[in-house]
């Protein structure tokens, strides 16, 4: 790191992470108690900002994330929301009277809050009075999953709609007047009447519903504080109606959707314009081949910002793009080549994120090596400036006031976990607002560097090494690769104080070094590394893990009998790949990994994937598809594996899993296998979590430590507990 960001680390962080006298090695549910922040949402004015907190509820096994608020010029916390169930990010009204959210709770009338008392009529309060007996006759049955609004000041939160199905996502109109939302249809009587007859089953890729756009008037609704019932925008059963904004004049709605809600079918959406105006009609304006969405208008309403594939058939591992239409031609013409639009992204080499258009350009974010940060693009003149710093820096979400001058964002680096600032956006000044790295000062955490080396093809691997609070540079330490998902994922150098499946700072308690390796296909290197790994799946991914790890031991610093591997998703595929590809590590954990691209390429729910990464269907190149699967080499597999996986997952279809226990089970290779009942691809209930943690904490353990698996141990079976094994 350059002295210079060095010295804007510290000031972004001031007054820096001090750590208490006695400190400890954190327990797993230590770990698993962290109170994250997330998703910053500043006040149209910049006064406050809502942002949310996750606590874990051990109890009920849950996260939950509530709504808090800070006092910009105070600096002052508190929370918004409470309850058993999660808020969703908040949305303030142009006004900065209100926060919209959403979350499932029970429906009752409220009394308004103390500020709007004074404009509500007898009658009002009498039918909100009445509204609520009703509801208590009901017995305040759940409402799904509904938009709810909050004073800043706090308060009660009331409920805004009343949708018979659950609300998806909403957005303000710009004049506050309205709220327009997305929701599925009431289900149609000829479902309920299949449901009567035949019982439920499904028709694969045929039964689904479309989301539709919904619009709430909110001034009517504020006067009594009642829930209500939307009034539908769209009616086009052939659309599901994905991300949407308002034009500044509050007459029309820009929406990206597809035809087909399931992920494989992502790649067709198409952006449409919807006029209150004209009896809200609609129009496809953009229809390029592959994805196009986040539509944003700009300042003067003439023009629409969106992402786009441009036409990019390998989309997938290609870079995305911000482009731009003039709203009066594509209205007259719809846009159907990439000629028809104006490309402003050309000259960034990674994958732009739209945020929002202001009156000095668009703002979007994007992966840098091994940061994230915040741009500013001249739609005129196609230059783009970085505005968040040091380099070093891993910035997530942020939003602007109605001026576009100041910015709030939460932000992490090596030493902090995620922290909330805000600033103005020129220049940049950050000023923290949380102390939320506060929960680990007594904890004993490792420290990570960037460290980089030359692949088998001469390519240059970036990754993160973790190396443990006392390290001795003398000593020789056991090395565990863990293995980052994607394959656009990107390791970064971060606390990394909590964990998902796997217990790093444990591990690095325990005496190890860890190794995360961006491997080629990583995020933030660019769109020619990002298509290293295409039809070369498996085979480059582990030519740069292992010359990672033959670096690491050419220093001197890492024992290469001691050496262990895991990962999950893509980290999970190249986990398995080195179980049947090499016998140098001691064991390896498979977490939702692919074992056999064909078996994956009819399960998956991501089809385009396979297709895209490997140039083929195993139909008319099975020969790729082999050279690349983990389970052609599995009769020279010798590596003790462990695998997880969620008993429902759909990204990465279980049966893979079972194709390689088998395999390794055939093989006399040591092998289990763990599936977490309920789950899809991610494992996301904490004593669950606490399971899979434990699971590898034991397995290396044993393998890396010589250290005996614990009775009460989750990698044994109910009949090994009752028989003692």
């Amino acid at each position: 790191m350059r002295k210079s960001a060095a010295r804007w680390l510290f000031a972004i962080f001031l007054p820096g992470l001090l750590f208490a006298q006695t400190r400890h090695t954190p327990t797993l549910d230590e770990a698993l108690s962290l109170k994250p922040i997330s998703a910053a949402r500043i006040s149209p004015d910049g006064r406050f900002i809502a942002y949310l907190m996750r606590e874990t509820d051990w109890k009920d096994n849950s996260y939950l994330s509530q709504l808090w608020i800070v006092n910009v010029a105070t600096g002052a916390n508190f929370q918004l929301t409470r309850g058993k169930e999660s808020a969703s990010p908040a949305e303030w009204s142009p006004d900065g009277r209100w926060i919209a959210f959403i979350t499932k709770r029970e429906s009752s009338a409220i009394e308004p809050p103390q500020s709007e008392k004074k404009a509500e009529k007898p009658e009002e309060k009498a039918e909100r009075k009445e509204d609520k007996r009703e509801d208590a006759k009901e017995g305040g049955k759940p409402a799904g999953h509904q938009i709810w609004v909050i004073s800043p000041e706090g308060g009660e939160a009331w409920q805004l709609t009343k949708s018979e199905t659950d609300v998806g996502n909403f957005h303000w109109s710009k004049d506050g007047k309205w709220i327009a939302f997305t929701a599925n249809p009431p289900e149609a009587k000829s479902g309920k009447d299949r449901k009567e007859k035949y019982s439920d089953y499904d028709v694969f890729e045929k039964d689904y519903q479309q989301n539709q756009l919904w619009l709430v008037d909110f001034t009517a609704a504020e006067k009594s504080f009642l829930p209500v019932a939307g009034k539908q925008l769209t009616t086009d059963e052939k659309l599901n109606i994905e991300s949407f904004s308002w034009s500044h004049d509050s007459t029309k709605i820009a929406f990206s959707a597809t035809n087909n809600p399931l992920l494989a079918f992502s790649g067709d959406s198409d952006i449409y314009l919807l006029d209150l105006g004209q009896s809200n009609s609609v129009k496809k304006i953009v229809a390029l081949p592959g994805p196009d969405g986040s539509p944003v208008f700009s300042p003067d309403d003439k023009q629409l910002a969106f992402g786009t594939a441009l036409a990019e058939p390998y989309y997938y591992y290609a870079n995305g793009h911000i482009a731009v239409v003039d709203l009066e031609a594509v209205i007259a013409n719809p846009a159907t080549t990439p000629a028809d639009v104006r490309d402003l992204t050309a000259k960034f080499d990674e994958d732009p994120n739209l945020a929002d258009w202001g009156p000095d350009g668009i703002y979007f974010s994007a992966t840098q090596k091994t940061s994230n940060h915040f741009f500013q693009l001249n739609p005129a003149s196609l230059e783009f400036r970085r505005i968040t710093s040091p380099d070093a820096l891993v910035t997530e979400g942020g939003t602007f006031t109605n001026d576009f001058k100041k910015l709030a964002f939460i932000a992490e680096d090596s030493t902090h976990i995620t922290e909330l600032f805000v600033t103005s956006v020129s220049p940049f000044a950050p000023r923290k607002l949380t102390d939320v790295t506060a929960q680990v000062k007594d904890w004993i955490l490792g420290k990570p560097e960037v460290v980089s080396w030359k692949s088998q093809d001469g390519a240059q691997i970036e990754g993160i090494l973790y190396k443990p609070a006392d390290y001795d540079p003398a000593k020789k330490y056991p090395l565990l690769v863990m293995i980052h998902g994607g394959p656009t994922g990107t390791s970064m150098p971060l606390l990394a104080a909590s964990s998902y499946a796997y217990p790093l700072q444990t591990f690095l308690c325990k005496g190890a070094l860890v190794l995360e390796p961006n491997y080629r296909g990583s995020a933030g290197y660019g769109a020619a590394f990002r298509a290293l790994n295409v039809r070369n799946l498996g085979v480059g991914d582990m030519w740069d893990v292992m010359s990672g790890v033959d670096s690491l031991i050419a220093k001197g610093i890492v024992d290469p009998n001691r050496l262990a591997a895991m990962g999950w998703s893509e980290g999970g595929y190249i986990s398995a790949f080195l179980t049947t590809h090499t016998d140098r590590f001691k064991a390896i954990s498979v977490g939702a990994g692919i074992s056999d691209w064909m078996t994956y390429y009819v399960n998956t729910d991501i089809t385009p994937f396979t297709r895209q990464y490997l140039h083929a269907t195993p139909w008319n190149d099975p020969e790729v598809y082999a050279k690349t699967s983990p389970i052609t080499t599995i009769n020279q597999a010798k590596t003790p594996t462990l695998i997880q996986q969620g008993s429902n997952d759909k990204r990465v279809p279980v049966p893979d899993s079972f194709e390689l226990y088998r395999g390794l089970q055939d093989q006399g290779v040591t092998a289990r296998l763990i599936l977490y009942t309920g789950f899809g691809h991610g494992v996301n209930k904490p004593k669950s979590q606490r399971a899979l943690l434990q699971a590898n904490l034991d397995w290396f353990s044993y393998y890396i430590w010589n250290e005996p698996i614990p009775a009460e141990s989750p990698l044994y079976g109910s009949s090994e507990l009752e028989s003692g094994r």
